[in-house]
């Protein structure tokens, strides 16, 4: 570690959409699609539980953050109740889930960009986005947070049209597009075709969509006000996103059979075809490349500032804890990236065998580190209603994978890797123990 100290260049314009950045990507624009199939229309019940079980924790997150905004945010929560073990695991993990999560994007951008450019391969395009973002990372965090602001308002504006030309179909104003009513809702199937296991699996997806959220009480230790930023951002970043993600599953399923041809693959595609408008399916497939590059360059910058935050508490190699003159942790933003460059190399080379085990292992991370952040809420702040009733949520959502056969491998991979890491928590206990060495303090 140097003797500098992470810049402070954020505002609180930049907290929240950095947090969209990372939360509002493929999961929403295409995995939604796997989320109805198996729901239905039943997909809104499945996204509101899932968005109260991440208000939830959302809030708690955000009330341990403004009270200490340190960097490495939950990570260091969990540290402060449990001790050096939770931490290691909710740090790591997390890492993990978002430099895969990069890996899964760059490769996603690149199929869309090649299909426009067939000339150029896929490697090319690869190397092109994550080169760039790799370097925005390295910038400067205020010229980071610019271009995710932009990248994210882009985002948004797209879900707002969507929705408000939704609406407008809805209410039977466009010409030569009859509101179909709530003819969809209920007519193809029921509103649970598949039941309350449809729900099940739905919930599920829907969890994994809004993980990325956390990152806005990890940037708030490079805010200005970070006290006052993390408090508005998570209140922002909350609305927000149950406006864009449960407005767009209500227009998605009342417009279009949940069963229709390419819904399962592009929803947003097939309402805009549904509609008419002109040139749909590269209209959406701009959106999606915008929505992934924004959430790859979020999700660099997440896993950047948590591996730095693990240096700091002795939990990864000193040599990742250099800082340059602007406060950037270039260290950890090159082994973040690197390591994503490694992942797409896997998904080129083994696709079908050692990427497909990455994506597995970080399938039920979130939920570690959600339950993590309420055990730390609940330890640190006393009896919470909060905390026991996301503890319980989480809990279901656990069961209820390790019950299901499509669910399973993702569970039982993650938890290998979090045994993995709790037995290197362990050792290294062990090895501290005997030699009485401790942790550097890491500035905040």
């Amino acid at each position: 570690m140097t003797g500098r100290v992470l810049g402070a260049g954020l505002r609180q314009r930049h907290l929240a959409m950095i947090a969209l950045g990372g939360a509002i990507g493929a999961g929403l624009f295409v995995g939604s699609g796997v989320g109805i199939a198996a729901a239905g229309p039943g997909i809104l019940v499945a996204y509101a539980l899932a968005g109260v079980l991440t208000v939830l924790v959302m809030r708690m997150l955000g009330e341990m953050s403004a009270a200490r905004p340190v960097t490495g945010s939950f990570a260091e929560h969990a540290r402060r109740a449990f001790g050096p073990w939770a931490g290691l695991l909710a740090g790591w993990m997390y890492w993990a889930l978002l430099v895969v999560s990069v890996a899964a994007e760059a490769v996603a951008a690149a199929h869309i960009a090649g299909g426009w450019v067939p000339a150029v391969p896929g490697w090319a395009w690869v190397a092109v986005f994550m080169s760039v973002f790799t370097v925005s990372n390295l910038a400067g965090v205020r010229n980071f947070g610019e271009l995710e602001f932009w990248f994210a308002g882009l985002k948004i504006a797209a879900i707002a049209g969507f929705l408000l030309l939704g609406v407008v179909v809805l209410a039977g104003l466009l010409p030569g597009s009859p509101s179909p009513g709530a003819a969809h809702l209920l007519h193809d199937g029921g509103f649970l075709p598949h039941g309350w296991h449809g729900v099940a699996v739905g919930v599920v997806a829907a969890v994994f969509a809004f993980g990325g959220l956390e990152t806005v009480t990890i940037a708030a230790a490079e805010c200005e006000d970070p006290v006052r930023a993390v408090r508005a951002g998570v209140r922002a970043v909350m609305w927000r996103v149950a406006v864009c993600y449960l407005g767009s599953m209500a227009v998605i399923v009342t417009l279009v059979p949940w069963n229709a041809p390419g819904v399962a693959d592009g929803p947003y595609a097939a309402v805009m075809d549904r509609i008419g408008v002109p040139g749909a399916a590269d209209l959406m497939k701009a959106v999606v490349l915008v929505a992934l590059l924004s959430a790859m360059n979020a999700n660099i910058y997440g896993s950047s500032r948590m591996l730095y935050a693990l240096v700091g508490r002795g939990d990864a190699p000193r040599v990742l804890g250099r800082l340059g003159r602007s406060g950037v942790p270039y260290a950890a933003v090159l082994a973040s990236a690197a390591f994503g460059f490694v992942s797409v190399v896997l998904s080129m080379v083994w696709a079908r065998t050692v990427f497909p085990f990455l994506l597995h292992s970080i399938g039920a991370a979130i939920l570690i580190v959600w339950a993590l952040i309420a055990a730390s809420h609940l330890r640190l702040g006393g009896p919470s209603v909060r905390a026991l009733v996301a503890l319980a949520g989480i809990g279901a959502v656990l069961a209820f994978m390790l019950g299901d056969a499509d669910s399973r491998t993702q569970l039982l991979t993650t938890g290998g890797w979090a045994l993995a890491l709790l037995v290197l928590a362990w050792v290294r206990s062990l090895r501290n123990a005997r030699t009485g060495r401790g942790t550097d303090p890491l500035p905040s």
